[in-house]
């Protein structure tokens, strides 16, 4: 047994690069595009770290060229929603009791890979499958899902230093532990890194989740995920599994023992799941956690110092950049 004390330093942010003429990365990234275009490729679902093929496919293709096909993806039925689960279930025990640092270095490993060898293919991905140029892409894909998952188990360590006071002669400890069940996870199209991040967040904690991409965001989501399985994730700790958002809520959302929800979408969708969650409430094992961001518009004040310039610009792009289907 390990009697080592380990510790998390504050990371810093992922450098954004520019992909200027001339640059490494540019001509990295312009020769993964046209690999991509060039070989459409075969999305499979990955359950207990196996890849699932079903009788039901669906297209990949650039929202901004519909003649351009990515490849196809196989969807999840009510079976292998199901299987996902018992797979779930079943690394869930040696996935929780593991040490937390030992959990923690595969995601670190995996934003080593991510903005090492797989940048130009993620961020390639990002482009093609969601419409992004490359600076948009680069500070999704890359660098904020790098930051995630760096600076993730660094909060990990922060909360679990936190302990209750002492009395005279006793010794106070928490320790903490996995919900009772499986965490569903529904990720957006918009943010890879979102994308990412729903699923690989509660699993830092010892969960395991059943990870539904968005099904216009399925291309680089399957490539973060081969990314966490080469840096070690083990077998059924996350499961990918694209599907129908009505096979999900029937299948998944009604189960007794999921335990945790975490979804980033619409307000309608999150509102539907709300109101199924209360109307199962008695079948569940737990209190099922909800956590949802949902969508919508900022108010935005001005201070009489602003440069309007500068404003104006900002406001532009926060309404209009990536066809306004940014936070």
């Amino acid at each position: 047994m390990s009697n080592g004390y380990f510790q998390i330093t504050l990371p810093e942010n992922e450098p954004v690069k520019g992909y200027l003429p001339g640059s490494p990365e540019r001509a990295a990234l312009k020769a993964e595009l046209d690999r991509q275009l060039a070989n459409p490729i075969e999305v499979p679902m990955i359950i207990g770290g196996k890849e699932i093929r079903s009788g039901n496919k669906a297209k990949m293709i650039c929202p901004h060229d519909h003649q351009k096909v990515l490849g196809e993806y196989y969807i999840a039925g009510e079976a292998e929603l199901l299987r996902a689960i018992e797979a779930a279930e079943a690394a869930k025990a040696e996935w929780e009791n593991m040490s937390w640092e030992h959990r923690a270095t595969i995601f670190l490993k995996a934003a080593d890979l991510l903005t090492g060898k797989y940048r130009a293919k993620l961020a390639a991905a990002c482009m093609l499958g969601q419409s992004k140029n490359p600076y948009q892409a680069e500070i999704d894909v890359i660098c904020e899902l790098a930051d995630f998952l760096r600076f993730n188990p660094y909060y990990v360590q922060e909360i679990y230093k936190q302990q209750p006071n002492n009395s005279a002669g006793v010794w106070n400890r928490v320790e903490y532990r996995a919900l009772d069940g499986f965490v569903a996870a529904i990720t957006p199209f918009n943010f890879t890194s979102i994308g990412g991040n729903l699923p690989t967040a509660p699993a830092m904690v010892g969960n395991t989740v059943l990870w539904k991409p968005s099904s216009t965001a399925v291309l680089s989501n399957y490539y973060f995920m081969q990314i966490l399985i080469e840096a070690g994730l083990p077998a059924g700790v996350i499961n990918f599994v694209p599907c129908k958002g009505v096979d999900f809520g029937k299948v998944v959302v009604s189960h007794p023992k999921m335990a945790g929800f975490h979804f980033t979408g619409s307000t309608a969708v999150f509102n539907g799941i709300w109101n199924q969650v209360g109307a199962n409430i008695d079948k569940y094992v737990t209190y099922p956690r909800l956590v949802g961001e949902t969508g919508g518009k900022d108010f935005i004040f001005v201070h009489e110092s602003a440069d309007i310039e500068a404003l104006t610009c900002a406001i532009v792009l926060g309404a209009f950049e990536y066809q306004g289907q940014k936070c």
